[in-house]
């Protein structure tokens, strides 16, 4: 059989190939590509874990898209953003980051800052207020420079000097550095976790006993314990520019927390990078969720649930018009 093209069969083939893109545009206009698995960045505190349960509801069921949830050290995370293995994180405190910013930012370009979260974060020592009115001095570093002072807060864990209860090892901390370069006779103890630092809080707290310990806001924690931050010599940049040296001194900064993304999610998958460029909300609003989660026991996705269930004027600000 002859199957050279002839004019009738190119003809038809024309034909058909007209009718397909007619329907391809009708249908869209373009061949649309499989969407990508989106890969969110969970760290150790239950914000970070409130922020990606919020963002993934809203992925999946808004935008369509598949969205897996990594848990990851906060220090970690910058690598694989900047290889594609991870495609957002949502909650970073910039105080503790300068060096990832520069390098996977500023320089190598492979991790794009988002914008800012809407939270306001600030990390510092506490104490129980009832340990203030008691001895009025430790309200501020001053009263730590004490013995008689210091000698409350030893332990069995650290034996001859005050115990400065500390959380998970991966956190941003300065304080080993504060303590030496202020003269304190304290000694830095690792919980391990959030939970740990939660639960000797209130064990000291339901015996009146003093506690000091590193935490920050936005947290549950100040809406079930009555704390006083400790005031400590005030933030300057120049003291944090000694931070690769151990020369930090003073207290820690407000954080504006904002969020960062591979650079090139905003090529594979455009509506998604707007989604998560465009998410902001309060202090408020996180702290509320944040409460759900460890005051009332739900997970960070029921938490999130709720929250979108009364807030779409907020959230539908945050989708992409097609």
């Amino acid at each position: 059989m002859d199957k050279r093209p002839t004019p009738q069969r190119i003809g038809i083939l024309m034909a058909v190939l007209l009718f397909a893109a007619l329907l391809l545009a009708a249908c869209g206009g373009t061949a649309s590509q499989p969407k990508i698995t989106i890969k969110l960045a969970e760290n150790a505190w239950t914000g970070s874990s409130i922020n990606v349960n919020v963002a993934k509801i809203l992925l999946e069921e808004k935008l369509g898209y598949k969205v897996e949830i990594v848990t990851i050290d906060e220090n970690a995370q910058w690598a694989a953003l900047g290889n594609g293995d991870l495609s957002a994180s949502l909650e970073v405190w910039p105080s503790g980051h300068a060096a990832n910013v520069k390098q996977y930012i500023d320089e190598k370009k492979v991790v794009e800052n988002l914008g800012p979260l809407g939270v306001v974060g600030k990390i510092s020592w506490y104490v129980p207020t009832y340990v203030v009115q008691e001895h009025p001095e430790l309200a501020t570093i001053d009263g730590f420079k004490k013995p008689e002072d210091v000698a409350l807060f030893k332990t069995t864990e650290s034996g001859d000097k005050g115990q400065f209860l500390a959380g998970d090892p991966s956190w941003v901390q300065y304080d080993e550095d504060i303590i030496k370069n202020n003269g304190l006779d304290l000694k830095v103890v690792r919980a391990g976790s959030e939970q740990a630092v939660l639960a000797a809080l209130d064990a000291a707290y339901s015996r009146k006993q003093p506690i000091l310990f590193y935490f920050w806001t936005p947290h549950s924690i100040h809406a079930k314990y009555d704390l006083t931050a400790v005031k400590l010599p005030e933030y300057t940049e120049q003291c944090y520019a000694t931070a690769s040296s151990g020369g930090v001194n003073c207290d820690y900064p407000k954080d504006v927390l904002f969020k960062i993304a591979w650079a090139d999610l905003k090529n594979k998958a455009p509506d998604a990078y707007q989604f998560l460029k465009n998410m902001q909300y309060t202090d408020k609003d996180q702290i509320g969720m944040i409460a759900s989660v460890e005051l009332d026991k739900k997970t960070a996705e029921q938490a999130a649930r709720d929250w979108i269930s009364k807030n779409e004027s907020v959230w539908k600000t945050w989708i992409p018009a097609k």
